[in-house]
């Protein structure tokens, strides 16, 4: 156990968070003691580089020995230049088409949907093989022997029927050679076949934006994972397409767990979530604590005690919540929206449903299973709530941070009418078509003339001449330092 003169050099700032790599006791009244795994947040650099003062969950404050603990890491989304999405079979034999050996591309399948298919170029024909995740999150090609963590890991071993087994903390196929990382063995085999069929070759690369996916092992290597036994669940708080919401206790501190349901479908999308959720950093952003990786994946997130934004509405109402309320929900939302818009990140599925109040009145935006990032589609196909999305997005699935403001102008309207559902009077069916036509929304009683501006400006048909979220951030923090 690491102690005495320890030399750090590397500088960590205010609001970084940091994980216990062992037990620390304290030695003194000033100091903080900590376990194993704990999660600290820096408070202040000292002038002894070695000695950091932190904070922990519940709030207490003191110094820390820099050697004891490491620094959480952003979890990488990584491109699959050679993932296609929803193409057809025809489509992809007219591009591996006369095509050398080893030449491929994965697509989603048509007939099994969820499921992926590995198309191969070999020996002037082409293989269709069936990708199956497995119950316990690995990726299989149906037909042959091979189990990866994820899409990423296959395609970046090019191996298409081969274990990639773990001995002693390495990485072998057949047990002979030994890598302590994917890129060694991939560089190894791209350089002779070794016992494999063919030497690795290339990807059919998609054109136009990329897929994306993420490494089980980034979460570990990033200190985001959280053990199981850690972990008290409780009552059940809320269901979702992907996963139950559990409330529960993580090493004292209240929580929120979503609870993954079907292992088959959904993992993919969950570590998505999980892996955006590490690089976010905001008070009107409900915060990832972690992630357990055992049987069934779990994604660990601060609790937020009011739930959400609009069963307050609905449930307090007019007797209760005010206009102080109301601009203070519009104020944080938008403030959370400016933030994801200056990482380039698209929310697409903004709605009072998915914004969570707590208990000190503060609005958090959560929900980023449909999220987009950098230019990166999350999935290939998939249904978004009509009333709440953009013309365009329905209609040519383009999602940017001014279809976002769209939804937010539709979230303003349900904060002002106390969590009506949008379009009251409108038939689900003919939503589209009356938008298209230019209907929009009438202003919610007693809705301040300003507020159902914004709302107008956000539902402009030319997603340009809707507003940056930097521009009615300013309006709103101006309205609510004059509402009372």
């Amino acid at each position: 156990m690491p102690m005495g003169d320890i030399n750090h050099t590397v500088t960590w700032n205010q609001g970084d968070e940091v994980v216990g790599l062992f037990d620390f006791p304290g030695r003194s009244k000033d100091d903080l003691p900590f376990q194993k795994g704990d999660l600290l947040v820096i408070v202040k650099s000292t002038t002894d580089p070695n000695w950091y003062k932190a904070k922990n969950s519940i709030g207490a404050e003191g110094m820390i020995p820099a050697n004891y603990v490491k620094l959480r890491k952003v979890v990488s989304l990584h491109a699959m230049p050679w993932f296609h999405g929803h193409i057809t079979r025809e489509e992809t034999e007219a591009l591996l088409a006369n095509q050398e050996d080893g030449v491929f591309l994965i697509r989603d399948s048509i007939h099994y949907v969820g499921d992926r298919t590995l198309s191969v170029s070999c020996d002037n024909r082409i293989d269709h093989y069936r990708i199956l995740t497995g119950p316990d999150g690995m990726v299989f090609v149906d037909g042959g022997d091979c189990a990866f963590d994820s899409l990423l890991e296959l395609v970046e071993d090019r191996v298409e029927h081969y274990h990639i087994k773990y001995a002693d903390n390495k990485l072998s196929i057949d047990n002979e050679e030994f890598f302590t990382t994917l890129e060694e063995l991939v560089q190894h085999y791209k350089a002779d076949a070794d016992g494999l069929c063919t030497r690795l070759i290339r990807p059919v690369t998609k054109q136009g934006n990329n897929f994306v996916t993420v490494s089980m092992q980034d979460f570990q290597k990033g200190g985001w994972v959280i053990n199981r036994s850690d972990l008290e669940l409780g009552e059940l708080i809320g269901k979702g397409d992907f996963g139950d919401v559990y409330k529960g206790f993580y090493k004292g501190q209240a929580i929120a767990a979503k609870v993954l349901k079907d292992q088959d479908r959904g993992n993919e999308q969950f570590m998505k979530e999980a892996a955006l959720m590490t690089s976010l950093r905001h008070p009107n952003l409900v915060r990832l604590i972690g992630i357990v990786l055992s049987d069934t994946a779990i994604l660990v997130t601060e609790f937020v005690g009011r739930g959400n934004l609009v069963e307050y509405l609905r449930t307090r109402g007019r007797n209760i919540i005010t206009k102080k309320d109301q601009i203070n929900f519009a104020t944080d939302t938008c403030a959370a929206m400016d933030y994801l818009e200056s990482k380039s990140l698209v929310h697409r599925d903004l709605a009072a449903r998915n914004v969570l109040v707590h208990d000190d009145g503060t609005a958090k935006v959560s929900d980023f299973g449909l999220a987009n990032i950098g230019g990166f589609n999350q999935t290939s196909s998939q249904k978004f709530p009509i009333k709440w999305t953009a013309p365009e997005s329905l209609r040519n699935n383009i999602f940017t941070n001014k279809s976002d403001m769209w939804s937010f102008g539709i979230l303003l309207w349900e904060i002002y009418s106390f969590g009506r559902v949008p379009y009251p009077r409108v038939p689900l069916s003919d939503v589209v078509m009356h938008v298209e036509k230019g209907y929009r929304m009438e202003a919610p009683e007693g809705c301040p003339v300003e507020i159902f501006a914004i709302m107008k400006q956000a539902w402009e048909m030319n997603p340009e001449n809707r507003p940056r979220f930097s521009e009615v951030l300013s309006k709103l923090n101006h309205l609510r330092s004059v509402t009372v």
